[in-house]
Order: structure tokens, then sequence, then C-alpha cells
């Protein structure tokens, strides 16, 4: 199988070609025009996580060509999922042309463990891209990914969730690289002795000298710096810090949702400088303040319930049962997430701006973005907005290529740099 038809490379390295005027297009057409050309580039998808959580990393039986079947219950409910949001054949249907995969482990791992299960799920996702040469390519550089697509395949990137994946070693950091990761969120959810997570109390002010250190040292190799999960101080200590663009792998705007991973207008406004980009994500509760305050509604009053009902979980069950009844999810949206693309284009420019989906990372996608077969709706509700074939060129590809070759372009101008040393036994 084919994800696409074969693309010159030509084609992804020169600017778009002059469209057609947009009054003599439809919406429909901009965006299918715009995707031929530049086929989706994604910067989160956490199917490695499911493939660990659902089947302990066992593939060798696993079919990715259509998962649409994999939601499973038990008979109380407690264990019930619903099926992947992601597989072959709507990989296809979404025009995903490159793929950054999250070998995501748990922030609550000791660093010992959190190194080993990092290289496992390295390990489990270059086994799934193995198995599927007429689709997938192992790609690691921006020249990987044009050939990948020139060959009407997926490029197949990996990217760290969480600097607990390196146990505080710059030694594993560099190992990691080499064994193919590209990227690494700095935090997760929780903080690290080195830097402060957007969803934990902070211990740091932001990055210490050596989470400064470990940004250097990503730069000289030509990983990726990803902010998504820090806190607003450690964005800015980054931004201070690194030569090479800064990726937000899966955040949206804080102008329109208070949520704490989304991303400040102060940091979008030092992220056009930079150079780097936001990549746009679909979380509900990252998209739809109505849904971010019902989310804290709801952990409040379940709260309320335990403090109520100690000892007594059925009861907080069945009044917690009544309450989701009472008071329904508010809806997000397509038209949210464009929501949120615009007010990025006016703080930091359509050059700042990409996608990241983040699914199989969340229970539940908007309503038209259910899994990774809907990204075209997005993109046609952006031309309906007025966006040009360039601009969604852009957005769905070509700002993160150009990130790509300029992050390589950094780290070849550090070639004759020797490696980041932290001196032994600095606090950590």
């Amino acid at each position: 199988m084919r994800l696409f038809p074969a693309l010159l490379a030509s084609t992804l390295i020169a600017a778009p070609m002059m469209a057609l005027p947009l009054s003599a297009q439809s919406p429909q057409e901009v965006a299918e025009a715009a995707l031929e050309a530049a086929p989706v580039w994604d910067g989160h998808n956490d199917v490695p996580i499911q493939l660990r959580s659902r089947f302990d990393n066992v593939i060798n039986d696993f079919d990715f060509t259509d998962t649409t079947a994999t939601a499973t219950a038990n008979a109380t409910g407690t264990d019930s999922r619903n099926a992947m949001h992601t597989d072959l054949i709507r990989l296809r249907r979404g025009k995903v042309g490159t793929q950054f995969w999250s070998v995501y482990v748990s922030a609550s791992l000791e660093e010992a463990e959190a190194v080993q299960t990092t290289i496992e799920q390295i390990d489990v996702t270059k086994r799934l891209i193995a198995r599927y040469p007429d689709d997938l390519v192992l790609a690691l550089t921006a020249d990987d990914v044009e050939q990948a697509l020139a060959q009407g395949k997926m490029a197949s990137m990996m990217g760290m969730e969480g600097g607990h994946s390196i146990g505080s070693s710059l030694a594993v950091l560099r190992q990691t690289y080499d064994l193919g990761a590209r990227y690494m969120t700095i935090t997760h959810s929780k903080t690290l002795g080195w830097a402060d997570s957007s969803t934990d109390e902070p211990r740091n002010n932001g990055l210490t000298d050596f989470g400064k250190d470990v940004l250097r040292e990503m730069n000289r190799i030509g990983m990726l710096v990803d902010l998504s999960h820090v806190s607003e101080k450690t964005m800015h200590d980054a931004l201070d810090t690194v030569s090479a663009p800064v990726i937000f792998s899966h955040s949206s705007a804080r102008a329109l949702n208070g949520h704490a991973r989304n991303v400040p207008d102060g940091v979008l406004q030092r992220l056009r400088d930079n150079g780097g980009i936001i990549m746009v994500t679909f979380v509900p509760g990252f998209l739809s303040e109505e849904a971010r305050v019902w989310n804290a509604n709801r952990a409040g009053e379940q709260a309320r319930l335990e403090a109520l009902w100690q000892g007594q979980p059925d009861k907080v069950e069945t009044r917690l049962e009544a309450w989701d009844a009472a008071n329904p999810l508010p809806q997000s949206s397509i038209a949210q997430a464009a929501d949120h693309i615009d007010h990025v284009r006016a703080i930091a420019g359509i050059d700042s701006i990409g996608i990241g989906g983040d699914y199989d990372g969340i229970p539940f996608a908007p309503p038209g973005l259910e899994d990774v077969s809907t990204y075209p709706a997005l993109f046609q509700e952006l031309a309906r907005r007025g966006y040009s074939q360039a601009d969604l060129e852009k957005i769905s590809m070509r700002n993160m290529m150009r990130v790509m070759r300029r992050a390589e372009a950094v780290a070849a101008s550090m070639a004759d740099m020797q490696p980041y040393e932290y001196p032994a036994g600095a606090p950590r």
C-alpha cells in the first residue's frame, strides 16, 4: 500500500507553484491541492504507548493496517478503551506524510527505569516501522523525509516526551539521539531536578544550569528542543539559551484556553524571532475553555464526594455518574482548532504554525477530528477562512521542514565543538 501518490523531491523543495485565484477554487479544492503538494507533518502521535499498554509491546501479530476494531471492555467496564485513532488506512486518508511518533514513558518512573523503558519504546517503534516497508520508513533527517515522500511512503520520526527519559545524563541524551530520537520534550507532567513542568510545582525557577546545558547539547547534536509541557518560565529560559529553533510538538494558545499546557502570547511573540513553531493540538481540554472549566469542576466535585463518602467508593461513583449526567461535557470543535491557529498567526505569524494532533495520547478528540483520517477537514476550515494554498502548505509541512533544516544547520556549524560534560558531583 502507498499512503499517497509519489511526489517529486523537487516539488517538496521548491516554493509551491502559483495556484488558481482563490475565487476560482472551493475551500475543498484549496485544501486538497495543499495537502497533495505538502502532506501533513504531524508533531505528536502516541501509538507506541498504545502498543505497550494494550499489547505489552508484543506486536508480531498486531495488524496496523486497520485498528478500528481495537476497542475493548471487560465485564465491569473498568478496563474499557476506545479504538485506536491511528492506522495505515486512516493515515493515508488523512494525507499524513511525516509523523513524529512519541516514545513516551510515564513521568512517574524512576530515572533508571525510565531510560530502559524509553529504549524499549524506541525498539517497538522501529519494529513497527520495519513491518510495513511499503508504507513506512524510518527518517532521521530532513533529506530522509523528502526521499520518503518522493517514494510515496510516510516518513517516521521519533520524539522522546519528557527529560526523565534521559535520566539526567548527557551521555544518555547523546545515545538516544544515536538510536533515532530527533526531539525531546523537556518535561512531561512532573517537574524534574533541572526543569519545571507546566503541571507540577516549580522547584527550579525554570531551567537550572544543567538544564541549560541539556538544551545546548541538544542543539550541538541536532536534536529538536520541544517546549510542550514545560512551565512558562522554562519556555523563556529555553528561548534565552538555544541557538536553534524550538518546537511545541502539541500545544495550543493560552489566550483562548487558560490551560497551563498552552502557550502564552509573550512566548508566541518570541517564537517568531526564534524561528520555531507551535504545532497546534486537538486535545479538547486545551481547545475549549468551556471544556477546561468543566474538567476543573468535575475534579472538584469528585474531591468533594470523596471527602463526604470516605471509604465508600460505590457511593462516590454513583453520585459522580449523576453529576456527569446533569453536567454534560461541552463539545470542542474543528472551528475551535482553527481559532487557535488564527490566534497564533495573529501573534507569531504564519511561519510559526504546525499541527500536533496528539492522537492515541487522548481518549477522544473533537467531533470532526476523531482520528488521523480527519486532517483534511481542518484544512478545509482554514481555507474557508481565507488561508491560501501557500499558507496551508506552510502549516501542513513546510514550516516543520524549515525548522528541521535549520536545526541540522546549527548542529553542522557546531561540529567541531566538544560534547558538553557536566562537572562530576555538581547538583542536578
